[in-house]
């Protein structure tokens, strides 16, 4: 669950009983508190000129932040800056007096509700959370891809349409198709999320009566075509080891990918990030690859390659060019702690390997 990264959150104090308050949440969360140099205290930060132009530098810098003020302000100052449910940080506002939380912004895929139970609790103060799935008691499709750390196509429309059928009683199905995950016997984490209002669907072939949409968390490419709507989750789970030439095209590099994704029936959208040597690091086709795929691009030494080579066969040519004798291979070792998926492809100086993470 996505209960936003600690070390990522910043909070802004108007007054002295503000700043007293963010004391007090500072023993329990690291966190960065601005205020203005009138208030200044140790360990605080001053506004970089107003309080407004300040929210709007940590608005794209903090994964969370907190107002200790009036709802009002915060939500005029930060009004100008929302972009996408999907992209803004998590918008959590207390009163000076901390007798209120209230999640703002994000709550769900940004985490500003699990952050303001939180605060609610360290605090003894009243959480105020208004989403519809949680007054309800129930899950949420974007929270359900926060504990996956899924995406779907089309994920903002999505999870209007899943959520506003679950708030609204229709009976949404939910299957965990098992059977995508490579390894035999693999499962997903089932009892560790959130899935309460969702109708339990054990096999496609066996739809519950009168389902109004069903919701798939699977790393399939294709599903059977089912007779209702259907919603894919994709977890990112399949990592990628890339050894390539110097100069290798983008275009290529592309097409095998997609090519390797395919013939294991891999969506591209299980894609976690894509790897090689450290002497790729600044190859152009690589950071294209990356950007395209919206996924980090994580380079490994010669001698962290070196522990695992043995593992795979080797090629002199590669050695003599790299400093040792296979480069895609322990990659995605590395990359997937040793869960491998399928051959690897050699074609036209490049190699991929696949593999897959738990």
């Amino acid at each position: 669950m996505n209960i936003v990264k600690p070390e990522s959150i910043a909070v802004f104090c108007l007054t002295p009983g503000g700043v007293a308050l963010a004391q007090q949440l500072q023993t329990y969360l690291p966190l960065t508190c601005y205020c203005s140099q009138k208030l200044l205290v140790p360990g605080f930060v001053p506004f970089n000129g107003t309080f407004a132009q300040t929210v709007a530098q940590a608005f794209g810098e903090f994964s969370a932040l907190i107002v200790i003020g009036a709802t009002g302000l915060t939500v005029r100052v930060i009004a100008p800056l929302l972009k996408d449910k999907t992209l803004d940080p998590a918008v959590v506002v207390i009163d000076e007096r901390g007798q209120h939380v209230i999640s703002l912004l994000s709550g769900h895929v940004g985490g500003a509700n699990a952050l303001t139970r939180y605060l609610a609790g360290v605090l003894k103060a009243d959480p105020v959370i208004t989403t519809a799935t949680d007054v309800n008691a129930l899950a949420a499709l974007d929270m359900l891809a926060v504990q996956l750390d899924a995406d779907m196509l089309e994920m903002r429309s999505g999870v209007k349409q899943v959520n506003q059928m679950l708030v609204s009683g229709q009976p949404v199905g939910l299957f965990w198709d098992h059977g995508s995950l490579p390894e035999p016997g693999a499962v997903w984490p089932v009892a560790q999320c959130d899935t309460r209002g969702f109708v339990p669907v054990d096999s496609l072939d066996r739809l519950p009566d009168g389902l109004a949409a069903l919701v798939c968390v699977s790393l399939r490419h294709r599903l059977p075509v089912l007779p209702l709507p259907v919603y894919k989750l994709v977890p990112r789970r399949v990592v990628v080891g890339i050894g390539c030439r110097r100069a290798t095209s983008f275009q290529l590099l592309i097409g095998l990918l997609q090519q390797q994704l395919a013939k294991y029936e891999l969506d591209p959208l299980a894609l976690k990030a894509i790897g090689s040597i450290s002497l790729k690091a600044d190859e152009p086709a690589l950071h294209h690859l990356s950007a395209c795929c919206r996924v980090p691009f994580n380079v490994y030494s010669v001698s962290e390659l070196q522990q695992h080579e043995h593992l795979f066969p080797a090629s002199e040519f590669v050695r003599q060019t790299t400093g040792v004798g296979v480069v895609s291979q322990p990659v995605a070792w590395l990359m997937s702690k040793g869960h491998l998926v399928g051959d690897t492809l050699k074609e036209q100086g490049v190699t991929i390997t696949l593999g897959v993470t738990h």
